[in-house]
């Protein structure tokens, strides 16, 4: 039985694809920093029917000894980790970046980018002298160029997420690790993150115009999870992205607005 580990994953997307990972019958590995929202999660994973086991693991993926404790307990549990899902991320404050303050800046890329390449730089190596695995990386705002006021520093992590990832997937094939490398691109998911800064910081105030492009082109987590799951238990290619919010989808979600008069923040 295969087993999974997704960071940040006791609540939104990340939980939403280990729900369909147990669907599928995986062992799932839910692990977050935030206690509470674990072990929410964990009780609620346990009650899905499924032939794989939960593991719950409290982690700060800006700690490489957090992160080894993940892995080792993983492997202790599980004997072998064959998915890894870089999750975990936070927003930043609404603000153009003159009003941002330095220890915002420093916590928002340790988590988004260092978070990220700290993880895979433990599990890679783990994998390939396991004989292969695969690590997904999550995209968002930035790592399709795209300009924002008040996301600058999210975007630029993103956009480094992005290249770092392509970089790996790189590596991957230089090195012959039979470890494949992608990114997930879920587009605009509507879940706690949208309201908030630095996870469970301050609360941020959308305008109306931003509310209004969530209601056109947005989704909630579980609609987008089910996607990237079936994506990624198929997939043999290194270097691949899987994207929910295609130019087409896109395009037809304007299209049937007016009919859909979806409003996501009644």
């Amino acid at each position: 039985m295969k087993t999974v580990v997704i960071t940040g994953s006791a609540r939104g997307f990340g939980y939403s694809m280990l729900e369909e990972f147990l669907k599928n019958n995986f062992n799932v590995v839910v692990s977050d920093i935030n206690e509470e929202e674990l072990e929410k999660a964990n009780e609620k994973l346990k009650k899905i029917n499924s032939q794989g086991e939960v593991l719950a693991i409290k982690v700060d993926i800006t700690r490489e000894e957090e992160i080894n404790n993940l892995i080792n307990k993983s492997l202790d549990k599980f004997q072998k980790i064959d998915i890894w899902i870089n999750n975990a991320g936070v927003n930043q404050p609404n603000a153009p970046i003159y009003e941002v303050e330095s220890k915002v800046i420093d916590k928002l890329i340790d988590i988004d980018l260092k978070g990220t390449i700290l993880c895979s730089k433990a599990i890679f190596k783990v994998m390939m002298e396991n004989g292969g695995g695969a690590i997904y990386n999550v995209e968002g705002h930035g790592s399709n160029n795209a300009h924002i006021t008040g996301l600058s520093i999210y975007g630029t992590s993103k956009r480094a997420v992005t290249y770092f990832t392509e970089s790996l997937a790189h590596e991957s094939e230089e090195l012959n690790a039979k470890v494949l490398v992608g990114k997930i691109t879920p587009g605009i998911m509507i879940t706690n993150f949208i309201h908030t800064s630095l996870g469970d910081g301050e609360k941020i105030e959308l305008d109306e115009k931003t509310k209004k492009i969530y209601n056109i082109l947005g989704d909630y987590p579980s609609t987008i999870a089910k996607f990237m799951v079936e994506k990624i238990i198929t997939n043999k290619k290194n270097n691949s992205k899987f994207v929910w919010l295609s130019n087409m989808r896109a395009f037809t979600k304007f299209l049937t607005y007016s009919f859909r008069k979806t409003d996501y923040f009644k």
